[in-house]
């Protein structure tokens, strides 16, 4: 029997309101749990705020509010948006309880006990926005934070030390015994890179401002906020203040078999570093896994502001639903990669691959031959006498299933995705094959009963497959099939694996589109509502090439043909190239004595690790052409539609080098 799973997000900081960037990390969660449920396991999710420190004291003055006053203000926006997101978290931890006071004070008093806690004087540069000291080597020109790109303040103060140097080794010797501990792995390797260099003992407290958690026995010291934030997943669940008394922290953290925590790259050396150094010292158990996602940014650009393009959730929800939310954001980006929310994406794949593929499929059978030819009742039928094609579905429905699940273990949530189109994709060709309007015509009832059956059995599939990542479409697809809402049960493993679970003589209910699909009028009408300019749609930087012409000739000669050099290419190597949302640099095996370097405008369609080992098609003869300071020797091949891109390739394993003609 699985042991207890926990999943937490970051607990997100209330000096502003929530946007994309809080609501990504926050889904994500959601459908980790989701999945782990689905499996029969005992899941917690848990979320919350942190509301202490020196910059939540100093916005509270602007805004004229006792601190307090201004975090109850500012924790409703949140609890609102995961609720508007369907996220249904199990625990939602404020730092400002007394619960949290209490446990934060008890993991000071172990470590203290550990003799792992000093008082000293301190001095150095301090980062109010990432309520962080930063070193010289560390800033930029002009004594500029990194990641705020705001001046940083010299701070001296006595304040309490951890002996964060005496953990470097027990930390590199965690991470050697558990080679996953962070992920994905060249985050783990800055991390490991990071501890290597040395460490100083950190200050753990400040006298410089009053809003937090007082230091036990001295008061005029409140705990560095890192510190007190961290303790949250543990103080949450109510340990180990409440050792003995507290059987959430029992469960989850003491005896869970698996804990892992969603981060942004930006504070993952806080989670990796600093906290199991606390946990260490305190003699508590350590999660099991920190994950690392990347940023966010919004139609090409960093958010900000000043740009007007810092996205509540709030208002994509309502132009969208919650589910096509959810969808987009673990379809769109590889889970730990930085990723863009673009609009025209979200309308492309609602209505490429929701409206036109699950979509379609649903109102093609249940809502048109189902309801016309066989009163709409799943029919009965004899499984073992299935022709060869439904049994190819059924395999490839298996198939997907399997794979599905072991992605959505690793957290690949766009590769499960991919996945399950896949069989999206196979069942909408299989109707197209077997063409049960065809058999209708022809009064084949029994080929029409296996057809409908085979589909709407897959279906129930996806309901189950798509659960965690859009749960109430799936639920009103399976009410449309005649079904009970999914119901995760603890200890009952709900994944599909036995074809046949839809009961013959099921009523089925057709009902209004799952995903209607939007016209121009409406994808214009929902872009100016977000304040978007509704521009056509940007053509790919895949090619310099534009659409020809069709009005005029667009004949060539085969002389003309011969001139262009299409030879097949393996990607040896792929990554982003810095400052750009669009381009990726491949390294390219072409069948030359060395890999030739070419960028392709691809980042939006491909995460770098997914392009490694794939054969593609590369005009090789092009005039070499600088993009972002870097050159371009050849193009890669593509096509595009409204579902997206997709590199053009081969579909043997033909030699690097050989021509395409």
């Amino acid at each position: 029997m699985d042991r207890p799973f926990y999943v937490t997000t970051p607990i997100y900081y209330v000096n502003d309101r929530p946007h994309i960037g809080h609501a990504y990390s926050t889904v994500a969660t959601d459908v980790i749990s989701r999945y782990q449920r689905i499996r029969g396991r005992s899941a917690y999710f848990m979320t919350g705020l942190d509301e202490h420190g020196l910059k939540i004291e100093r916005r509270a003055k602007e805004e004229g509010l006792a601190p307090q006053d201004f975090v109850d203000q500012m924790a409703a926006p949140f609890r609102l948006a995961w609720e508007e997101l369907e996220c249904a978290h199990d625990g939602f931890i404020r730092t400002t309880s007394q619960q949290h006071r209490q446990n934060v004070q008890a993991l000071w008093k172990l470590m203290e006990a550990n003799g792992d806690v000093y008082l000293d004087d301190y001095e150095d540069w301090y980062c109010v926005g990432c309520e962080s000291f930063k070193t010289e080597k560390e800033l930029l020109e002009g004594n500029l934070c990194p990641i705020h790109q705001k001046p940083v303040e010299r701070i001296k103060e006595r304040s309490y030390f951890f002996r964060l140097s005496k953990y470097a080794q027990p930390l590199l010797d965690h991470y050697e015994a558990h080679p996953k501990f962070v992920q994905p792995e060249a985050r783990f390797n800055e991390v490991k890179s990071f501890v290597r260099e040395g460490l100083r003992d950190l200050s753990i407290s400040r006298t410089s401002f009053r809003w937090g958690v007082p230091v036990p026995d001295d008061p005029e010291h409140v705990v560095y906020v890192w510190l007190d934030a961290l303790m949250n997943y543990v103080s949450a669940l109510g340990g180990p203040a409440e050792e003995g008394q507290a059987p959430l922290y029992d469960e989850f953290w003491r005896s869970a078999e698996t804990i892992i925590h969603i981060v942004g790259k930006d504070i993952l050396r806080f989670h990796a570093v600093y906290w199991p150094a606390f946990l260490l010292s305190a003699g508590i158990r350590l999660p099991t896994q920190v994950w690392a996602h990347g940023w966010l940014t919004v139609n090409g650009e960093k958010m900000s502001k000043s740009l007007g393009n810092f996205l509540p959730p709030g208002p994509l929800v309502e132009a969208f639903g919650a589910d096509v939310l959810r969808y987009y954001f673990m379809r769109e980006v590889g889970f730990g990669q930085d990723g863009d929310f673009s609009h025209r994406n979200l309308l492309n794949r609602y209505n490429g691959e929701l409206a036109n593929g699950l979509g379609n499929l649903m109102n093609r059978i249940v809502a048109s031959i189902l309801q016309k030819s066989l009163g709409g009742l799943v029919p009965g039928i004899d499984l073992d006498a299935l022709e060869a094609i439904d049994r190819d579905l059924v395999a490839k429905a298996e198939a997907c299933a399997s794979d599905a699940a072991k992605h959505f273990e690793v957290l690949a949530f766009h590769r499960a995705l991919d996945t399950i189109w896949d069989l999206v994709s196979a069942t909408n060709k299989y109707v197209d094959s077997t063409q049960p309007w065809k058999l209708a015509k022809q009064g084949d009832d029994a080929r029409l009963r296996q057809v409908c059956y085979t589909v709407l059995e897959t279906l129930r599939w996806l309901s189950i497959m798509l659960f965690p990542v859009m749960p109430s479409k799936c639920n009103e697809l399976r009410t449309q099939l005649g079904m009970q809402p999914l119901l995760p049960t603890e200890h009952l493993d709900l994944w599909p694996s036995a074809w046949g679970g839809l009961r013959p003589g099921t009523q089925t209910k057709a009902a209004k589109p799952l995903f209607p699909r939007f016209d121009e009028s409406q994808e214009r009408s929902i872009l100016e509502r977000l304040g978007v300019e509704a521009a056509p749609t940007e053509k790919n930087e895949v090619s310099a090439m534009t659409e020809p012409d069709q009005s005029k000739s667009s004949f060539i000669e085969i002389d003309d043909f011969t001139k262009v050099d299409l030879r097949v290419a393996v990607i040896k190597a792929a990554e982003r190239v810095e400052k750009s949302n669009k381009l990726v640099r491949l390294l390219v095996d072409a069948g030359e004595a060395q890999p030739r370097q070419v960028l392709a405008g691809i980042a939006e369609h491909y995460a770098p690790e997914d392009l490694v080992g794939k054969r593609v098609v590369i005009v090789a003869n092009l005039k070499p052409r600088k993009l972002m300071g870097l050159e371009s020797q050849g193009m890669v091949l593509a096509a595009s539609d409204e579902s997206g891109l997709s590199l053009l390739g081969v579909d043997k394993a033909v030699a690097p080098g050989s021509r395409a003609k």
